[in-house]
């Protein structure tokens, strides 16, 4: 892994116009460069048989050796799937995703190898059912790139393994929706899934578990965390957008859950501080800017509230990028340290350990948007609190009653 974006310098040689773009790249160069410097060692590790002989594991629960590395790949591959998915170019940036992308292919032929030492894909514990469908969820964002380029006994011994999870009894809250993000990759690739399976977790939070202004509970309980921007948010859109697509009556509720992600994006945006910084509230945050889930995502599917400009998001979770990774404090011999800004272990819960931390990488998804995209080409921007603490005029917040 290197630096691989030459930094363009004043110089006789360099355009103006050359010059006059610096400001507008630099956040994109930089967000790239992050996903590099968390990602690459896991990708190539797997590339190369030696996640599990290579990467520092940390963990207070006994047995986490069985689950952590496919948490590590599973997780790193759902947050960067969309920018595999733009697709190699004739740009610097377009010919590192083809590196990439060749990565990820050879990555994943390793991991579903029930030969190779890096075979990562069994479901000898019920965790195992979180991360496979974490996997799948990065596959139906790289379908052309990814999905489309594996071999067909690749293809289908990742159907086999997403078929195996059955077995596996999911909790009452969102683990709900790892089964119903399951099959719907596989009703996406093969045209066939467990109805019951896909529709269940739908029925529970749209017609049970909705609290209101786009908060669901985790299940019949409520707790203050970051578990609807971490992981029901995003998978309810995703969900839903495959049971649209294959004409599923409850896939009508694809609108309704967009605006609440809408508001729910908008909320995120207004946590973060002007220092860059925000709550230490709930369980999880160890998953550092994996809390960003949601709002990345509507950022890159077009979703973000009207009254919030996307440059003001891509500012804001820069400077909480730049906080946590611009220096080399989260970080021990190129693998994530247990925490949120350092090493931490106190913070984090019983079920943390190393392979957990890489749920970071769903920050990347506006990756997937391309260069030229509103989010990216645009001057940074001061973002709600940052307006409001400089006393510059600032709308006040607005929640929504469906």
């Amino acid at each position: 892994m290197s630096k691989f974006f030459g930094r363009l310098k004043k110089s006789e040689e360099v355009p103006l116009v050359e010059e006059e773009q610096v400001p507008i790249w630099e956040d994109r160069i930089f967000w790239v460069e992050t996903l590099e410097k968390i990602a690459f060692p896991v990708l190539d590790n797997v590339r190369k048989n030696n996640l599990k002989k290579n990467m520092i594991l940390e963990s207070t629960t006994a047995g986490a050796e069985k689950y952590a590395y496919l948490e590590a790949f599973a997780r790193v591959f759902n947050g960067i799937a969309p920018w595999l998915e733009l697709g190699p170019d004739g740009s610097e940036e377009g010919r590192l995703r083809q590196r990439y992308i060749d990565i990820t292919l050879k990555a994943i032929g390793i991991a579903v190898n029930p030969k190779s030492n890096d075979y990562i894909f069994y479901n000898e514990t019920k965790q195992s059912l979180v991360d496979i469908a974490l996997f799948a969820q990065g596959l139906l964002r790289s379908k052309t790139q990814i999905w489309l380029n594996l071999s067909m006994d690749v293809q289908a011994k990742i159907m086999d393994e997403l078929k195996n999870t059955r077995i596996i009894a999911p909790y009452e809250n969102h683990w709900l929706l790892y089964t119903s993000m399951i099959e719907a990759t596989l009703l996406e690739f093969t045209g066939e899934c467990d109805m019951e399976r896909l529709s269940y977790a739908i029925h529970k939070f749209r017609d049970e578990w909705y609290i209101g202004d786009a908060i669901y509970g985790d299940g019949p309980e409520f707790a203050t965390n970051y578990y609807n921007s971490i992981i029901i948010h995003p998978m309810l859109n995703d969900i839903l957008m495959v049971m649209r697509k294959y004409g599923l009556s409850d896939g009508e509720f694809m609108d309704v859950q967009l605006m609440r992600s809408s508001r729910l994006s908008a909320q995120l945006e207004r946590i973060i501080s002007p220092e860059g910084t925000f709550p230490i509230i709930g369980k999880s945050i160890a998953y550092r800017c994996g809390v960003f889930h949601t709002l990345a995502q509507a950022a890159l599917l077009n979703v973000l509230p009207k009254n919030i400009n996307p440059t003001q998001v891509r500012s804001a979770l820069t400077k909480v990028l730049r906080n946590l990774f611009e220096g080399n404090q989260n970080f021990t011999n190129g693998w994530l340290l247990v925490g949120l800004n350092g090493h931490q272990g106190d913070l984090c819960e019983r079920d943390i350990n190393t392979g957990s931390l890489y749920l970071c990488c769903s920050v990347f998804l506006p990756l997937g948007l391309d260069p030229n995209h509103p989010f990216w080409f645009g001057e940074s921007e001061e973002w709600t609190s940052l307006k409001a603490w400089h006393g510059h005029a600032t709308q006040p917040d607005q929640s929504i009653d469906f």
